[in-house]
């Protein structure tokens, strides 16, 4: 594993702010995030991003099995310094793993991954979910005052991206629920119509007809009205 020339930070930051949340999904962004982190980030050689939803912690985007290995072992031990990063909404700086004590099960594992020093970020991305931006290296004291200013920079940017991504997956799942409600609302009102006219019953007459329909047939009105509408479509 080789450390390389940090990307430039203000193109790093400018890429981050081309991010087009209307294409790929959630996991392809944090990809990106972590991929723009890791380049420009002097020291990291890995870089995660952890995603907490529901007391439930996932490692969202990686850009190497070290980091995916080390962010594994703390959500298996219940705590680490991503976890009290995103937890915290705080800064964790490790500067060398062989010296830290405040997580002594963890960090001998780390030391044994190859890791020596960490810098984990915590991302608010929103009231329900928290997250951190987790950077790792193989060499103690590999982060400096540059790379901590840079990090909280670059990761002040990744809030906005990640906030906005998880927003707009949100947003986008409501817009199926009501299409599929808008949809549903409309086969309905067509099945109500077609007994209407059968029957020459009244509106609420209709409706009642197809939700005892539904109850004795046990099955969901929707499906009740669409076999109604495709039975009076047939020759």
């Amino acid at each position: 594993m080789t450390t390389q020339i940090p990307m430039d930070p203000m193109l790093a930051v400018a890429e981050l702010g081309r991010i087009n949340l209307a294409e790929g999904d959630l996991g392809q962004i944090f990809g990106r995030v972590a991929e723009l982190a890791k380049q420009s980030i002097p020291g990291a050689e890995e870089v995660s991003v952890t995603l907490i939803q529901a007391d439930k912690a996932t490692t969202a985007a990686f850009t190497g099995d070290l980091a995916l290995h080390l962010d594994e072992r703390q959500y298996e031990q219940g705590h680490g310094p991503c976890l009290a990063a995103a937890a915290g909404g705080e800064t964790v700086h490790i500067t060398d793993m062989t010296a830290e004590d405040r997580w002594p099960d963890y960090t001998p594992e780390a030391v044994r991954e190859g890791a020596r020093s960490s810098l984990s970020i915590g991302i608010p991305v929103q009231q329900a979910a928290t997250g951190a931006l987790n950077i790792y290296s193989t060499h103690p004291d590999a982060f400096g005052d540059d790379a901590l200013e840079l990090g909280a920079t670059f990761a002040s940017y990744a809030a906005v991206a990640l906030s906005n991504a998880h927003l707009f997956s949100s947003t986008a799942a409501l817009a199926v629920q009501m299409k599929e409600a808008m949809a549903s609302r409309a086969v309905i009102e067509q099945a109500k119509g077609i007994l209407i006219a059968q029957r020459g019953c009244s509106t609420e007459e209709a409706f009642d007809i197809l939700v005892r329909a539904s109850r004795n047939g046990n099955r969901k009105l929707r499906d009740i009205c669409q076999a109604l509408v495709e039975k009076s479509q047939q020759p």
